[in-house]
């Protein structure tokens, strides 16, 4: 988690939400995307255009299944497990 920490401290990460739209209006983290994770595969070229990836879901399950997916076709990211841990770095650094 140190990792995610010090991007919300440099700047302005792109933080990808990969639970379903129910899920990620139910909350979210402020300013997240959400690409449901059977979205990832077919959204590669299109994720290509960010920087500083965190991703993040319920429980972490899912979003390190689309840090293997993404890492996989040579997109650096970072897991940031549950969208909560996210949130809260999010507002406390």
């Amino acid at each position: 988690m140190e990792k995610i920490a010090e991007l919300m401290r440099k700047g302005k990460p792109t933080i990808i939400d990969v639970r379903t739209p129910e899920e990620f209006m139910g909350g979210h983290v402020s300013g997240s995307i959400n690409i449901p994770l059977g979205e990832i595969p077919r959204r590669i070229e299109e994720l290509k255009q960010y920087s500083d990836i965190i991703l993040c879901c319920a429980s972490g399950a899912r979003s390190n299944r689309a840090h293997g997916i993404l890492q996989s076709n040579g997109i650096e990211c970072h897991d940031g497990g549950p969208w909560l841990n996210v949130n809260y770095l999010a507002n406390n650094n």
